[in-house]
């Protein structure tokens, strides 16, 4: 009998855990569709359909696939204050003023982020990491992270690979087509770097970043790079 009422006991927890949880995601949906949808794509949009269109409209990147693609600890951090990741705006609608040293941001053009209070933003963040329609994706890439040395893997990230026309590596180098990967390390999850940089179209089929010409093995050195620059050793 004991044993039973324990057992009863145990399941009624779990239940309520369960349901708590489910709640706590339906909440955070809810405010994702009312703060993040207007500008984010929640759902896998039409791209067979859409085509090329689809890219040209984004107002901003696509979080269907929030929870392949992020750090939980930086999202929490990002939604309560968020930090610009695309020093132009979001390509292609880059706000941008042509100077005599060549084309710069504007920043009376850029827009700014909007901050969620922190439970909102816990709520939020369970929801997009809820979303993970490319487990598979994650799951097949073999990256480890190994050490490079900082001269000749930024000499690579530069000069070899051209990967600075888009993307800033420091505060002051690189391009701002793309998003800044100085903190892409802290940003987003490993697995991600090495298996979108493989294969964008594998997971936006409108990224705008070429599919490279590199082994896996160059591919890694790339994200040993980003994990040094990042912080980590």
């Amino acid at each position: 009998m004991l044993i039973s009422q324990l057992r009863k006991g145990v399941l009624a927890v779990l239940l309520n855990m369960l349901l708590q949880s489910g709640a706590v995601l339906a909440d955070g949906a809810v405010i994702a569709r009312e703060q993040c949808a207007s500008c984010h794509a929640l759902e896998r949009p039409d791209y067979d359909k859409l085509g090329l269109a689809e890219r040209l409209q984004r107002k901003a990147p696509p979080l269907y696939y929030a929870g392949n693609k992020y750090r939980r600890e930086w999202l929490l951090q990002q939604l309560q204050q968020p930090e610009r990741i695309y020093p132009a705006g979001y390509f292609p609608l880059a706000p941008v003023l042509i100077t005599e040293e060549g084309d710069m941001p504007d920043p009376a053009a850029l827009i700014q982020h909007p901050a969620l209070t922190a439970e909102q933003a816990a709520e939020v963040t369970d929801f997009l990491m809820s979303l993970r329609p490319y487990d598979d994706l994650i799951a097949a890439d073999n990256y480890e992270p190994g050490k490079v040395a900082m001269r000749m893997a930024m000499m690579d990230f530069r000069k070899f690979k051209g990967c600075d026309a888009c993307h800033q590596d420091a505060a002051d180098s690189g391009g701002f087509s793309g998003p800044s990967l100085l903190n892409a390390w802290r940003r987003l999850q490993p697995e991600f770097l090495s298996s979108f940089t493989q294969n964008p179209r594998a997971w936006d089929p409108n990224s705008i970043m070429p599919v490279p010409q590199m082994n896996e093995a160059a591919i890694h050195k790339l994200v040993d790079y980003l994990k040094l620059i990042g912080g980590e050793q």
